[in-house]
């Protein structure tokens, strides 16, 4: 297959502001190249992937979905690096057998049926705008197949009929298992209120267990609020660190805490802690869900309830580290992912329905 990837429009690539998408996306990419396919990844100006073939598009940077109203109008930026990248997707499109979207924006869903190629979407978040959600469910109805999600609990904030549920992967041989933990927790993620770190640093304060922050600073008013809340001995913020560094760091902790305050699509990072052998704690919301076996790969929790966070991080050592690793090694693979998207990109492209709809618009 000929895949041209079109990037999320809130970042450049590397530069942690895509979320979880980042990762996503690199790791499908690197899976269809090495099963043969050829793949092409159009991204925002100052992308830094210099291993993968990138067409870097100038324009500004979308406003990012969680932080806008429910009923707030759709809004594009003057020189839009959204318009320009699906400009230029639509220049080439005769190139590729398959547009694979990765942005959480209006714009592309709309543009599908003005395209002569199919376009699959991977929607990385659950529903935030009613204008989003009406053009997502339009082209599920009219183009079937063609809507991919994480999780089912993600799936289920749109109510679809027909979606695909692709789960996630990563690569495991970059995550070093750790049976020896220090006396420490981590928290990994964008810093914004809808990821909740806040909660995270109000469990090290009554634990009295320090807690390593990884991430993107997204909001800085509210890491400005966090640190002027909370004394900052029981906390170090260790900025975005690629893979390597990060998990050097994440695999010596006691546990991962995920405290999101919205429904998170998936979760990259518990597989990258259950990679670690480290076990997550987490609140029973979202993708995380779906992906914690409670009592064995962590605990899972009542959502915004600090003090059953608290009281799980206390019987952490109840869950076993190997057991941590052998859930991921068993689920979340790299070959395992490549496997399920492959399958997702033949079906679409074998939909001889998708195809006269495509010739009918």
């Amino acid at each position: 297959m000929k895949l041209l990837f079109v990037s999320t429009s809130v970042g450049p690539l590397g530069t942690g502001l895509g979320g979880g998408v980042e990762l996503t996306l690199y790791n499908i990419a690197q899976q269809m190249i090495q099963r043969g396919h050829e793949v092409q990844i159009v991204a925002p100006a100052a992308s830094t992937w210099d291993n993968l073939p990138l067409v870097q598009i100038p324009g500004n940077l979308q406003i990012i979905a969680q932080s806008q109203e429910r009923t707030d109008p759709v809004m594009m930026p003057e020189n839009s690096v959204l318009a320009n990248m699906w400009d230029y997707a639509r220049q080439v499109q005769a190139d590729y057998d398959l547009i694979v979207n990765f942005a959480y924006d209006w714009l592309p869903f709309y543009l599908t049926p003005f395209f002569t190629r199919p376009i699959a979407h991977l929607v990385s978040m659950g529903s935030l705008n009613n204008a989003l959600d009406k053009i997502i469910k339009q082209v599920a109805e009219h183009f079937p197949l063609t809507i991919g999600f994480h999780t089912q609990v993600q799936a289920a904030t749109f109510a679809l009929d027909a979606y695909s549920c692709l789960s996630n992967g990563i690569d495991l041989s970059l995550y070093r298992f750790c049976d020896r933990p220090k006396q420490q927790l981590a928290w990994l993620g964008r810093i914004s209120p809808e990821k909740g770190l806040a909660d995270a640093v109000a469990v090290a304060q009554i634990t009295q267990i320090p807690l390593k922050i990884m991430g993107k600073i997204q909001d800085e008013l509210y890491w400005q609020q966090i640190c002027e809340k909370y004394p900052n001995d029981l906390f170090e913020y260790l900025g975005f660190l690629p893979t390597n560094e990060m998990q050097q760091v994440l695999r010596e902790c006691r546990a991962l805490l995920m405290t999101p305050h919205w429904v998170e699509a998936f979760g990259n990072v518990v597989i990258e802690s259950l990679a670690c052998g480290v076990p997550v704690i987490s609140y029973r919301r979202g993708g995380p869900a779906e992906i914690i076996q409670d009592g064995k790969t962590g605990f899972l929790v009542e959502p915004d309830s600090i003090s059953e966070l608290v009281n799980a991080t206390l019987r952490i050592d109840e869950i076993d580290r190997q057991t941590c690793r052998s859930s991921a090694e068993a689920q979340f693979s790299l070959e395992a992912l490549g496997s399920r998207f492959e399958k997702w990109f033949k079906e679409i492209l074998g939909n001889k329905h998708l195809r006269k709809l495509n010739m009918r618009y």
